[in-house]
């Protein structure tokens, strides 16, 4: 098996009082535009993935969590073409502000057995499976 690099993201399962789960549409100019994905995004070398989730919701979506309000849930591991993505995603149910999307095309929010309605890259589609089994 030919080895590949291993890249960390996180990502965030946003869930309002609803029970919706926000999701955010991948701009053009970056690989799998238009995709729908969880936000997040990578952990800098040294950097924890907590922190560095706290960080990219602030980046991507002018939102604070405090790193006390992520909860663990799942995570996906998924063999790209060029490298090895590990993601594990963690749920939010507290954060100060409304998200807006900073760096992306769209946001939406949507119940998770909506969520596969929305074409999404092939490593964040186990993470609904496991929405919509486990529940959120």
């Amino acid at each position: 098996m030919p080895s590949s690099r291993l890249v960390l993201v996180v990502a965030a399962a946003l869930v309002d009082a609803d029970g919706r789960v926000l999701i955010a549409q991948r701009p053009d100019g970056k690989s799998l535009a238009g995709l729908w994905e969880f936000p997040g995004g990578k952990v800098e070398p040294g950097e924890a993935p907590e922190a560095a989730l706290v960080r990219e919701l602030r980046e991507e979506l002018d939102v604070v969590v405090e790193p006390d309000a992520l909860e663990p849930y799942a995570f996906a591991s998924h063999a790209y073409a060029d490298f090895h993505l590990l993601m594990p995603l963690y749920v939010v149910r507290r954060w100060r502000g409304a998200p807006v999307a900073q760096e992306h095309a769209a946001l939406v929010w949507a119940k998770p057995q909506d969520l596969r309605a929305h074409p999404m890259p092939p490593a964040d589609r186990p993470l609904v499976d496991a929405l919509i089994a486990r529940g959120v």
